[in-house]
């Protein structure tokens, strides 16, 4: 099943940043460092809602440090909800309208990596703890943080870009796995709530400090926000839980902003309850009028994101067994009808229908959007 999710969430977040638009070519200039020069442009925009992306000299700028973790990330909705939870915070401190995004480039993979790691004598930066003599999941000092990412923000003067704010998500573990020995079975530390705030916290001040002491960095906004990752085996991503954003100058957090938001997998299990039982409710009601219509079926499945305890998004999957077109147009056809009847109203929504043979069909929703569209992927 976790498949099934991660086909959805690479299809519907694979392109953060609008690369369809016009190509702005801004010249030869000096980049955000203004150490070098070389032939920038933008990606351009398909809509105001993406942020125009910075290439140089014929190539995008990707993040310097991406994809570093603590250790691989067996669940990939944790770096899907990260990263896109991500840019939605940094909406609200920089306009998609005044600001261009630039994959981080200041924080290199050996310093990101240097502060995943535990503090020790070998590594005095390492903002997790010091590894305790302890194995009880109990007793030991567990993994707090776990990814770091970048995001910078310039603004165009001209024919040039200059940095004018950075973003940075800090996950923190919910829970902590490790081994007792090296080849060992698997353990696991449970993290209370109230760990993951305050330590996440902590670990905020400090990397807010360190960002200060870069002179290119000690004058621009630096918004930081907490994420809590959800566990390996969970079926849909963590959650962000807070963030601040920090005026030119200041090395250290005086205010926390607290964001509400819970991701859920519908349908719901026996003993779970969500935040609406409405919701709910429509969505087994979409999915029996569904299955019983057209039996050749795997599975029909969601993840709903609630925030303050409204629904803010909701991405179906619909796994067939179908290999006639026909059969995809006419499924694609009531599956249009029926989401319309009974999903949730004036929530976005996705609907991904797909078998082994790859994706069928697509269906979406926008906002307080009556109608779906849809689309059938064809091949010649």
């Amino acid at each position: 099943m976790k498949k099934i999710f991660l086909g959805l969430s690479v299809i519907l977040t694979g392109i953060l940043l609008a690369a369809c638009g016009s190509v702005d070519n801004l010249s030869n200039d000096t980049n955000s460092s203004g150490s070098s020069k070389g032939k920038t442009q933008l990606t351009g925009q398909t809509n105001t809602g993406y942020y125009q992306g910075v290439i140089k000299n014929g190539r995008y700028q990707t993040s310097k440090s991406r994809g570093v973790s603590v250790q691989q990330e067996s669940n990939q909705f944790n770096i899907k909800g990260f990263e896109n939870g991500l840019l939605n915070i940094s909406k609200k401190q920089f306009s998609t309208k005044k600001y261009v995004f630039q994959e981080g480039q200041y924080l290199s993979t050996k310093r990101v990596e240097a502060w995943l790691g535990r503090k020790s004598k070998s590594n005095p930066t390492g903002l997790n703890p010091v590894k305790s003599k302890s194995t009880s999941a109990t007793k030991r000092n567990p993994i707090y943080l776990s990814q770091i990412d970048e995001q910078d923000y310039m603004t165009r003067s001209g024919k040039s870009l200059s940095l004018q704010g950075m973003t940075i998500g800090l996950a923190i573990n919910s829970v902590d796995y490790y081994k007792k020995t090296q080849y060992g079975p698997t353990y696991q530390t449970d993290l209370t709530n109230n760990q993951i705030n305050s330590e996440g916290k902590k670990i905020a001040n400090q990397v807010l400090s360190r960002l200060r002491n870069n002179k290119k960095l000690k004058n621009i906004p630096i918004v930081i926000a907490l994420y809590k990752q959800a566990s390996d085996d969970s079926l849909v991503g963590g959650n962000f839980f807070a963030y601040s954003t920090n005026n030119s100058g200041t090395t250290s957090v005086n205010k926390w902003n607290k964001i509400n938001q819970k991701n859920y997998v519908f349908p719901l299990q026996s003993n779970q309850k969500g935040p609406s039982q409405n919701d709910a409710d429509s969505f087994d009601n979409f999915k029996s009028q569904v299955q019983t219509f057209f039996p050749n079926l795997s599975g029909v499945t969601a993840q709903a994101q609630y925030t303050n305890g409204s629904l803010t998004g909701m991405n179906v999957n619909i796994t067939t067994q179908f290999y006639s077109q026909t059969e995809i147009i006419s499924f694609t056809q009531y599956i249009q009808s029926a989401a319309q009847r009974y999903l949730p109203a004036n929530a976005p929504i996705d609907i991904t229908v797909q078998s082994t043979e790859g994706i069928q069909s697509f269906l979406t929703r926008k906002a307080n959007e009556k109608k779906f569209s849809a689309h059938i992927f064809n091949s010649y």
